[in-house]
């Protein structure tokens, strides 16, 4: 069967189900926010124990990220994820989950060549573009100081 691509777009809008846009930016909304909610709440416990809020801050975001991570382990995070989508992705907690899903789906194949060398396909990429920005960044700024 021979078919172009606008027969086939046809096709395809024929058969889907448009999805319920109010609903899933409603949960969205929530559930980003119920996480945002959750780290401004950290921030200020951190800081009612003492921490400036700098170093209240990092712990926050060490903290977010643990218990992204430890749901993600779980399986908890990606049922959580699909029903709020962007909700979950768009915060820190997001870069946590992209980092173990992929460690945990190649686990079988032993801890070296599955769970580490997976741990960083997602990092991997943002480190050393992050890193290699701030080097950049760093050099034209030690440029432009000393004229």
């Amino acid at each position: 069967m021979s078919m172009t691509n606008q027969d086939y777009g046809k096709l395809v809008n024929e058969r889907s189900r448009p999805s319920p846009m109010g609903k899933n930016i409603l949960w969205a909304f929530l559930v980003g926010g119920a996480i945002c909610a959750a780290g401004q709440g950290l921030s200020n416990l951190y800081q009612s124990y003492g921490l400036d809020k700098e170093q209240a801050g990092t712990a926050t975001s060490v903290t977010l990220i643990f218990i992204a991570a430890l749901l993600t382990g779980l399986g908890i995070f990606d049922k959580v994820a699909k029903r709020a989508g962007a909700g979950t992705l768009v915060p820190i907690t997001g870069f946590a989950n992209a980092m173990v899903s992929p460690a945990l789906e190649f686990k079988s194949e032993g801890l070296i060549t599955g769970t580490a060398a997976k741990l960083f396909t997602v990092a991997g990429p943002v480190l050393v573009f992050g890193i290699s920005t701030s080097v950049i960044y760093g050099l034209i700024l030690c440029l432009l100081q000393s004229f």
